[in-house]
């Protein structure tokens, strides 16, 4: 029987990896073994807003048609809008986000502060957060680079920051031998994972398909810029004292340190 493993206090968690590296499958290993962590995806946020008409997703919206980013300021509300909806933020200094709040980059603004999104509502930075275990999460897809993870500082104390490192080799490898079925979104590799009979679904026996971004000349251009704006990210956490790295060719490779490690910092086994 599978131990279960309670947390002893909260992380608030970073993976930082290359493309293709799989923190969505180290991120889905960790909340099945780990019930009282959660995972907040910025990019979810930001289209959950944007579906429900919320404020901020209409003006995320406008902002996305005109062909600029989302500004980071607005993305780092979303997160904290939706931390203190879920009550682990322990003061009420976070503002909600109304029409009149918008900060408009339209014409031009700089967004320098999380203040500038909030027109006479200042934040503090003075809140505190919920040390309960369960107010424990993996923050996705945001901070991407060393700017914003100083504004994240400031508002979201990250306690633990994890790097998947694998080669850039192996990844563009994986790529090459992917193949999937597009209607069920299975994913086949020739190399670990092949489909029965080859070429086709094992399901539907449909043909498999290559996906339109599985160029490696492409990714080799993501990988190279990742490599770029992750090392001075990987740097800023390693100063603060928050950074751990694990190395690994694969996924099964990967789990099992990065739960031995978080264990040890966070868990206890019952």
């Amino acid at each position: 029987m599978e131990r279960i493993h309670t947390l002893r206090k909260a992380t608030r968690l970073l993976l930082i990896g290359a493309p293709g590296v799989g923190k969505g499958t180290q991120t889905e290993r960790m909340l099945q073994r780990y019930p009282q962590v959660s995972a907040i995806s910025s990019g979810d946020l930001l289209r959950n807003n944007v579906r429900n008409r919320t404020p901020l997703g209409i003006h995320a919206e406008s902002i996305m048609k005109s062909g600029k980013m989302v500004p980071d300021t607005m993305m780092i509300r979303l997160i904290l809008n939706e931390l203190n909806k879920r009550g682990w933020i322990k003061s009420e200094s976070v503002m909600p986000y109304t029409l009149n709040s918008v900060g408009l980059s339209e014409r031009g603004t700089s967004f320098s502060t999380v203040d500038d999104v909030i027109v006479g509502a200042p934040m503090t930075t003075g809140y505190s957060y919920s040390d309960d275990p369960h107010a424990s999460f993996i923050l996705d897809g945001f901070p991407r680079n060393v700017a914003q993870a100083q504004q994240v500082d400031k508002l979201i104390p990250v306690n633990f920051v994890v790097h998947i490192n694998t080669p850039s080799s192996v990844v563009i490898d994986r790529i090459k031998n992917r193949w999937v079925h597009g209607p069920s979104g299975r994913v086949y590799n020739t190399t670990y994972n092949p489909p029965q009979t080859a070429g086709l679904d094992d399901v539907t026996g449909e043909p498999l398909t290559r996906r339109d971004d599985d160029d490696p000349a492409v990714w080799e251009n993501r990988l190279s810029q990742f490599e770029k704006t992750s090392l001075p990210l990987l740097e800023h956490y390693d100063n603060k004292g928050l950074l751990w790295t694990v190395n690994g060719d694969s996924s099964d490779e990967i789990t099992p340190k990065l739960f031995q490690e978080f264990e040890r910092r966070f868990a206890s086994s019952v």
